[in-house]
């Protein structure tokens, strides 16, 4: 049972967008918060979307340094079904820190949009202008990127 180091750029962007929702943690007054947030990346920029108020809303303001989590699988495996200590879980994950961006732009809001958007579905979408406004868009540019395999099987020469 190993945990892996991921450099391979384009390895850690398939497990990102293999993922249906990325953990987005923030700290308010020196108190973590996370939520479960949709997402999609762009380059070196996670969109994120909110409505422009609330207790997020208020925590980025006063501090936009982010931790943003992906995880990938769940897969319980084992050597030897009877020992415990031989059981692990098998995933992978991507954590991203960055700083947030808030977006004002109408036609920006509308861009990300449409990248949020397929990442879940490869429809063509429409957003009417007051769904444009009152949406709050959050750009969060990475400044750090870094991916591990957890779980794997140990490689020897008896069983590689």
């Amino acid at each position: 049972m190993r945990t892996l180091i991921i450099e391979n750029r384009t390895e850690i962007e398939e497990i990102v967008q293999s993922c249906k929702t990325c953990y987005v943690a923030m700290s308010e007054n020196n108190v973590p918060y996370v939520l479960p947030m949709n997402f999609a990346l762009e380059d070196d920029v996670v969109i994120l979307h909110s409505d422009q108020s609330g207790r997020m809303w208020e925590t980025l303001h006063q501090n936009p340094k982010v931790c943003i989590n992906w995880t990938l699988g769940e897969e319980l495996a084992w050597q030897d079904v009877r020992v415990g200590c031989s059981y692990r879980v098998k995933s992978k994950s991507v954590l991203v820190e960055g700083t947030v961006e808030f977006v004002d732009d109408y036609d920006e809001k509308e861009r990300c949009l449409h990248l949020l958007m397929a990442q879940y579905s490869d429809r063509k979408f429409q957003f009417n202008p007051p769904a444009v406004k009152n949406v709050g868009i959050l750009k969060v540019h990475i400044e750090k990127i870094s991916a591990k395999e957890f779980g794997a099987k140990a490689v020897t020469p008896w069983n590689s």
